[in-house]
């Protein structure tokens, strides 16, 4: 027999003798008459045995709710990022072994997401070195080297580049929970500053003041105008916007609009829209612009509209 049904048949048997040195008690004080020409007595007894039953038996109970209530909050917390989220092992039964068998799968979760980011961070900073080795080596024989070959290369070398420092940015917001070097910036004149790189950008809006880092905030506007131009047809639109006190950056352009079933996969990493003709890039912009704006407490979605274009709406808290 389990501990657990131990207990309850412990704190059962308990109620049950309370009750009968309390019956016995009463039989002793002059209830015999009582009992034996009254019906109010019997329902009294029964009465007196769900008091005693109860109250034996809240305590046990209560403790075990306690313990249970922490189990799915701990899972929740798991599911949302949170990998240190552990329960208190209290007691011996079966509810100890789960919460301890949680802790170890916790844990067991916890190290191998951090070796995989530990080696994705290493991997991606040792590939700097040959990387920078071809460069040098691109510029020792540009005299000699086919002008054409010689552009392809560089392009190669770029897009290479660009892929390990997102992949470095991703495995760093990955790595921290909080916002680093937070101080106020206002996302109208941080996206002024990116929709002057391109000459086929508008931008319109209002002020809008976020407490946040600036430089991933000034990536995340730089990511989402690059997805426009690889991917949309011009003009790009860009709005800053104050809506129920948060902030809006909505990025929008002429290119087909996106079926509903593909946009929330757009922002996993490396995805790649079927029958898509452009793959320039590494596909991870729009991945990081969804690590930015939860690393700020905020979202990103793909908005309906009624001219079924693009449209990446980024919302931050005030």
């Amino acid at each position: 027999m389990s501990r657990m049904h131990v207990s309850f048949h412990l704190a059962l048997l308990g109620s049950l003798v309370v009750f009968a040195l309390i019956s016995g008690v009463f039989w002793h004080l002059g209830g015999r008459e009582i009992v034996g020409h009254s019906i109010y007595a019997v329902i009294l007894a029964f009465l007196l045995l769900a008091l005693v039953v109860g109250a034996v038996a809240y305590p046990l109970a209560r403790r075990l709710t306690k313990r249970l209530e922490r189990l799915p909050r701990a899972v929740e917390s798991l599911g949302a990022g949170d990998l240190s989220a552990r329960v208190p092992v209290e007691g011996h039964d079966e509810v100890a072994g789960l919460a301890a068998s949680f802790n170890r799968a916790a844990e067991r979760i916890e190290a191998l997401v951090g070796a995989h980011k530990t080696l994705l961070a290493n991997a991606s900073h040792e590939l700097r070195t040959p990387l920078a080795r071809i460069r040098m080596a691109t510029e020792l024989i540009k005299e000699s080297a086919d002008p054409k070959r010689k552009a392809g290369l560089d392009q190669d070398i770029a897009e290479l580049d660009l892929l390990i420092d997102e992949i470095l940015l991703a495995s760093r917001l990955d790595a921290v929970a909080d916002v680093d070097a937070s101080e106020e910036v206002d996302l109208l004149a941080l996206a002024a500053e990116e929709c002057a790189r391109y000459s086929d950008v508008q931008l319109d809006g209002e002020s809008a003041l976020v407490h946040g880092n600036p430089r991933l905030l000034r990536r995340l506007l730089r990511n989402l105008l690059e997805n426009a131009q690889r991917h949309g047809q011009p003009p790009t639109q860009v709005r800053i916007a104050n809506t129920g006190g948060r902030a809006q950056i909505v990025v929008s352009d002429q290119g087909a609009g996106i079926p509903a079933a593909e946009r929330a996969r757009l922002f996993e990493p490396f995805y790649r829209r079927r029958g898509s003709s452009n793959n320039v890039g590494a596909g991870l912009g729009l991945a990081l612009v969804r690590q930015i704006a939860e690393h700020h407490r905020g979202g990103v979605e793909i908005a309906a509209t009624s001219t079924d274009r693009n449209s990446f709406v980024v919302s931050l808290p005030l």
